[in-house]
């Protein structure tokens, strides 16, 4: 009956592709994303790069008089640069500051004791991207005419007129930080998600920390990136912001290009160029501020035991007497 029993034939293997077309395919694959990355970003540059190249252009090229680089040669003695360079940088590292007292506490306190508050606070401080800037200043002034109209017999009329010093105008650092919360808090709120706040609280506390010593010596460091990041985009407003500096009455440095750009054109031009260069420099340095900061804070590695080599200790022998 065995030899009667057919038996099944195992069906043929499926004949494999060529390792070559295999190879090839997947080389192509590889090709393609790598082709159209390089294109985007060759686009790209030259979307940003071209305007540039042209102002620089425009600053040394005179027509009938060649090339020449007086409008970069006369930036430091021209009137205003540095006294509006210094109250830009001065009104930026204020800003900075503030908005950075305001948020980083509040955030810190919505995550650990009322997450319930989180999509109210992010109300709060996204509202300065609806509400425009002309109409920010309108206000501004309705409340710095109080001064001389309301409260000039009374002790707050000297803080009307502290805030508008035009040597450290504090009202532009009030309006600032305000323009700047929603860049702010998107940096920080980034940064808290990316970590876990109860559980480095709570670890700190049990050791004995204090409230102000979890924020300093336990959040901040885990923060390093974020605060870089706001620190910089605040810095980039403050130094471009023009409306609300110009309908005050203040010449920070965004207004003096404005105001130098009707008598000289080719150095309004290329101060903006070279305030271009200063912030792209700041960002290299928040970021490698960051970055080294980060990786000095991160523990190194535990380093891997070798294996014990020294033989195990004999079992004693113990001999009983009969």
């Amino acid at each position: 009956m065995a030899a009667l029993t057919p038996t099944a034939t195992p069906a043929a293997p499926a004949p494999a592709a060529p390792r070559k077309a295999r190879d090839g395919g997947a080389a192509r694959a590889r090709r393609r994303p790598r082709v159209w990355r390089g294109a985007v970003l060759f686009l790209a540059g030259l979307y940003f790069l071209v305007p540039l190249l042209s102002s620089f252009v425009f600053t040394v090229r005179i027509p009938g008089q060649g090339l020449t680089f007086d409008a970069y040669t006369g930036i430091l003695s021209a009137e205003g640069f540095t006294e509006s360079l210094l109250l830009s940088l001065g009104l930026a590292a204020a800003t900075i500051l503030l908005a950075l007292l305001l948020t980083v506490p509040a955030l810190v306190a919505v995550r650990l004791g009322a997450p319930r508050l989180a999509p109210l606070v992010e109300i709060v401080c996204m509202l300065p991207l609806v509400v425009p800037p002309i109409a920010l200043v309108t206000g501004v002034t309705t409340v710095l005419r109080w001064g001389p109209d309301h409260l000039s017999r009374t002790p707050l009329y000297q803080t009307f007129l502290a805030v508008q010093n035009e040597s450290f105008p504090v009202v532009l650092v009030l309006a600032y930080t305000v323009l700047a919360l929603p860049f702010v808090y998107r940096s920080l709120d980034a940064g808290l998600r990316a970590i876990d706040v109860p559980t480095l609280v709570e670890a700190a506390r049990n050791c004995g920390a204090s409230r102000p010593y979890v924020i300093l010596r336990v959040i901040l460091p885990n923060l390093r990136s974020s605060l870089a990041g706001a620190s910089f985009l605040t810095l980039a407003l403050v130094l471009g912001e023009f409306t609300i500096a110009s309908l005050l009455g203040f010449r920070p440095f965004a207004v003096w290009i404005v105001t130098v750009s009707g008598a000289e054109a080719r150095m309004s031009v290329a101060v903006s160029l070279l305030s271009l260069l200063i912030t792209w420099a700041l960002l290299l340095v928040l970021s490698r501020a960051g970055t080294r900061a980060s990786s000095a804070a991160a523990p190194a590695p535990p380093a891997a035991s070798a294996p014990s080599t020294a033989p195990a200790p004999a079992a004693s022998s113990v001999s009983g007497k009969e």
